[in-house]
């Protein structure tokens, strides 16, 4: 069974404009599926679906003029002279395929929808080649709300943040909850959501690890000793919501502070961490500042990590409330921290158990920050004004 992600509805807005559609995220998060859902929905019969994984159909990009490529495809029933509709996934495996899919955009009516495993490619490649050409979109492991879809649960979700804080329920909470430590212990893979076994589960996490590894690291890198990434991948995952240091990271790895760096730029470029930026009204202070660290999925975190349940809930709360705006921590030199500022105008501050100290120290630093508005966000149901449940994000 299939289930609708909710990145599907933005794509189909554009499959009948010219622009190719990118599809890009973290191995093993859906883009495949979603990009087979959007090949069967296409009335036309003048389509084909290619995977550059497999040797024999990277063969027909192989070509020197790219107009006998249409001769390859027409062993795929493809006529050049209707509109086609090429789907192509894993596009890193083939990066010279990129110059010849120009080339057709440019010269036929062809529509195309290609995934690739890594923004790092995506984005550092296409701008160069494919500039004004296409519309990229990020896949993510699951949201809470995709998660319990994909359980077979239908949950109606309040859809702004004032109304998370007013539709909170004892009941609801009571009932959710449970699904939600299952969601913060596992994760978001959908493999991961849709296995029965505890045990399936955490062996499916492994490979999921380990095919990260030995795909997108192997091809998009050149590192030699791949247990110096995997150890920093590992010191990673215990800073989940904190700020690092570069200096700090360097000396417990045994590398130079411009190996940290490289190792950083290239986890965030393929969605395997996130970075936070501290907020500031001063922009140039803002970029210079001491980052968060955040993992993509928390089932990772919880698995291969010894943190606190309460690092793990924060690395929850920040992949779902990512998905309202751009979010950036605020911490003074001294005392006060806020956890998450959403677009730079609202605070939240995390909490397992939320309680009225939390909520008043909130509010004066939101006061003195001159923000628009600020909520607890907490794990286990409250009554309190200005909380919103973890669940309902």
């Amino acid at each position: 069974m299939q289930f609708m992600r909710k990145l599907y509805d933005k794509v189909e807005k554009y499959i009948d404009h010219k622009e190719i559609i990118a599809v890009t995220g973290m191995r093993r998060c859906g883009k495949t599926t979603l990009l087979k859902m959007i090949f069967k929905n296409i009335k036309s019969a003048n389509k084909v679906f290619l995977d550059l994984d497999n040797i024999l159909e990277q063969k027909i990009f192989e070509e020197d003029d790219a107009n006998n490529i249409w001769k390859n495809l027409s062993a795929y029933g493809i006529n050049k002279d209707r509109k086609a509709y090429i789907f192509i996934d894993e596009i890193q495996s083939m990066p010279t395929a990129v110059k010849k899919i120009k080339y057709l955009y440019d010269h036929y009516d062809v529509k195309f929808f290609i995934t690739g495993s890594s923004s790092f490619y995506l984005k550092n490649l296409f701008p160069e080649s494919l500039s004004g050409r296409k519309f990229i979109f990020e896949l993510y492991p699951l949201s809470f709300e995709e998660f319990l879809i994909f359980k077979g649960v239908n949950r109606e979700f309040p859809e702004s943040i004032e109304e998370k804080d007013k539709a909170k329920n004892k009941i609801s909470a009571e009932k959710y909850f449970s699904l939600y430590q299952e969601y913060m212990k596992f994760g978001g893979f959908p493999q991961v959501v849709l296995s029965d076994s505890e045990q399936h589960k955490k062996m499916l996490l492994k490979d999921i690890f380990n095919s990260f590894f030995e795909k997108d690291v192997r091809i998009l890198t050149d590192y030699r000793d791949l247990s110096r990434l995997r150890d920093f991948i590992l010191l990673c995952m215990q800073r989940v919501g904190s700020r690092f240091e570069i200096s700090r990271l360097s000396a417990e790895l045994g590398v130079a502070r411009d190996t940290v760096y490289n190792y950083l730029s290239f986890l965030e470029g393929t969605y395997f961490i996130f970075l936070l930026q501290p907020f500031s009204r001063n922009v140039d202070r803002e970029v210079s500042g001491s980052r968060k660290l955040y993992m993509c999925d928390t089932g990772f975190v919880s698995q291969f990590a010894k943190v606190s349940e309460g690092a793990i809930f924060e690395n929850s709360v920040y992949l779902n409330l990512r998905h309202y705006g751009e979010l950036n921590y605020y911490q003074k030199r001294r005392g006060g921290e806020i956890d998450f500022l959403l677009n730079k105008e609202t605070a939240f501050e995390v909490k397992l158990t939320a309680n009225t100290a939390d909520l008043k120290k909130l509010k004066k630093l939101a006061i003195d920050l001159d923000l628009k508005d600020n909520y607890l966000v907490s794990g286990k149901f409250s009554g309190l004004d200005k909380t919103i449940l973890a669940i309902d994000l």
